[in-house]
């Protein structure tokens, strides 16, 4: 007799890893190498921001040391990057975040995940579109703003004020060839990504030829008698005119310049050697794009006063003002190229996410349906871009942009919850898993245990590791995992201090610096009780560096980060969080309880015929 099932192992249950160096089985096309994973990072990422965020951050933050900006922002993104390098290379498998959190934490947080990630491509696609859609408008007078607010208008307040038929056509067209030829598609990305970059290096030599040193040293006194620049921000002026306090805000502006790379996570099961060129090319395309920021943003502070920069096309205003007229409409087309190839990055990955849970359950089975002809998710790819492309309709770009961040920034925060979970899991693998094969979810948790029992007295020993023990256990996988949750607590609480009463801290208020040290002091201490704990034998995949330190910083800086985000934010976040947990409630979790519930029907028939 099966006996019951509760529903925190329901809740709980992970995928099972395997650590045998085997890539497993996939209904899907492995035909992506190398350097087209890397355009698909670098043209996810290095969209029509190279071409705007640099003036705009320059102009209102920054100054000349934007460069500084994106070097800090570069850094804190690479700490990202290196989680998801390391879970490419261990679970290569559709998903990106959503299955890592499957991995190493549990079902519920993996829908969680993995919803989130649905609304971050979503509204990704969708706010590319209409930027292409503004874009070309702006290049044809109106023209296409005039005719759809004749032929569609809308008077509705939360929606946009016309329903934008090109974005909603782009959409369509594009996700239909990336339904019918996954390859084709991935090679018109390639040649579309490199002639991107190839026209960012002609902006960075053709702009270093009218470099001017002088722009990084202007001094404010000599404009206090010229009306001209009455209305100009100059700031202090110099390399740093608003404070490095100026250049830190700016970097938390240019982090979401660098999203986009974790599209190359979603691509596991069709990449030939995932367990390689996941890593390689989540790390090559953070260094292009770096690159490419910083090159372009030290060449226009060169080229143009920070304070005379245009915030919406500072490229080719810069162009136009030292008089290169050609290189002002290179640039102009250049801006078009770059929305394509994000175009193809922010929507590839979408139907891939979506065929990984609803493969798991959690999601409705017809999206995760392969076409036996083109070994891809056409049924799912179709109705992502129906979706997608009706919302790129219905909203504006302002409406959109407001919530592309907050998913994003959640999954990297899980990616590095994870990785610190995973390198002290425990990997004694229970009975009742027994045949089951790689990437299917079992009733294991964070909880299972065959031998060891949890005591107030092996806690606290195992937690100082009295006993120097150098394998994991189930206690010290939960003393980790308990450690990890109480350092997002108290990260969120020095953000919180941080963000509310920084003009406290400046001034040096005791209460506050009392406060702020003994926040930073239990920081350091759950960090170094993690360091005690035993952690699993080292592997020749690829690992992040200085566990847990590094994914401690990321997650600090994702937290941090999303306090950032504004009310309404994260309203209409909690709105799209109870649709998902609708779907959930009332599809997958009968679907999962259903599936642990023959599991352990199958393991019992098993150990019966064992004793037999």
């Amino acid at each position: 007799m099966v006996r019951q099932i509760s529903p925190w192992k329901v809740l709980t249950r992970r995928k099972h890893l395997q650590a045998d160096g085997n890539e497993g089985e996939t209904k899907l096309n492995r035909v992506l190498g190398l350097w087209d994973l890397t355009a698909l990072g670098v043209g996810s990422t290095l969209g029509a921001g190279v071409y705007v965020l640099a003036g705009q951050i320059a102009k209102d933050q920054a100054g000349p040391s934007v460069m500084i900006s994106f070097a800090i922002a570069a850094l804190a993104s690479l700490l990202a990057g290196i989680c998801y390098a390391e879970f490419g290379a261990r679970v290569p498998k559709a998903g990106s975040a959503y299955v890592y959190s499957y991995v190493c934490i549990g079902e519920f947080a993996a829908f969680v995940i993995g919803w989130n990630l649905i609304l971050e491509y979503v509204i990704g696609t969708a706010s590319v579109c209409r930027g292409i859609s503004l874009y070309l408008d702006s290049l044809l007078n109106d023209t296409l703003k005039t005719t759809f607010a004749e032929v569609a208008p809308m008077n509705v307040s939360f929606l946009g004020s016309y329903f934008d038929f090109l974005a909603f056509g782009l959409v369509v067209v594009f996700g239909v060839a990336l339904a019918f030829g996954v390859e084709t598609s991935t090679m018109a990305n390639n040649f579309v990504t490199c002639l991107n970059i190839f026209i960012l290096g002609f902006v960075i030599i053709a702009g270093a030829l009218k470099a001017d040193l002088a722009n990084w040293t202007v001094d404010p006194a000599s404009f206090a008698e010229n009306s001209t620049f009455a209305n100009v921000t100059i700031g202090a002026g110099g390399y740093f005119p608003f404070g490095f306090e100026g250049t830190l805000q700016g970097a938390a502006t240019c982090f979401f310049g660098f999203v986009g790379f974790d599209a190359i996570a979603t691509t596991g099961e069709e990449v030939r050697n995932p367990r390689k060129n996941i890593p390689q090319s989540i790390l090559l395309s953070l260094l292009i794009i770096f690159l490419c920021y910083f090159g372009v943003s030290t060449v226009l502070t060169l080229m143009l006063p920070y304070y005379l920069q245009d915030a919406n096309a500072p490229l080719p205003y810069a162009f136009e003002y030292v008089g290169w007229t050609v290189p002002m409409w290179i640039v102009t087309v250049g801006g078009l190229v770059g929305l394509m190839a994000s175009l193809f990055g922010a929507l590839f990955p979408l139907p891939r996410v979506m065929y990984s849970m609803a493969q798991d359950g959690l999601l409705f089975r017809f999206l995760g349906k392969v076409s036996p002809r083109f070994r891809v998710p056409v049924t799912g790819s179709i109705v992502a871009a129906l979706f997608t492309a009706t919302i790129a309709g219905l909203f504006d770009l302002a409406q959109l942009v407001s919530l592309l961040s907050i998913g994003t920034l959640l999954a990297y925060s899980v990616v590095a919850i994870s990785i610190m979970l995973l390198r002290y899991m425990d990997y004694c693998e229970p009975e009742n898993n027994r045949g089951q094969k790689e990437g299917q979810a079992t009733e294991t948790t964070s909880l299972t245990s065959r031998t060891d029992r949890f005591t107030c007295g092996s806690v606290c020993k195992q937690l100082f590791n009295v006993h120097g023990i150098r394998e994991p256990n189930a206690i010290s996988s939960r003393i980790v995992g308990v450690l990890a949750t109480l350092f997002c607590l108290l990260s969120l609480g020095l953000g919180v201090l941080i963000m509310q009463e920084h003009h406290s801290i400046a001034s040096e208020e005791p209460w506050v610096l009392a406060v702020l040290v003994i926040l930073i002091f239990l920081i350091f201490l759950v960090i170094l009780l993690i360091c005690l704990q035993p952690r699993e034998v080292r592997s020749r995949l690829f690992r992040v560096p200085f566990v847990p330190v590094v994914p401690a910083i990321s997650i600090f800086i994702n937290i941090y980060l999303m306090l950032q985000l504004d009310t309404w934010t994260w309203i209409r976040f909690g709105i799209w969080m109870i649709v998902g947990l609708s779907i959930y409630f009332f599809y997958g979790l009968p679907n999962s309880y259903r599936e642990l519930k023959r599991q352990r029907a199958g393991w019992q028939k098993l150990k019966y015929s064992d004793r037999l």
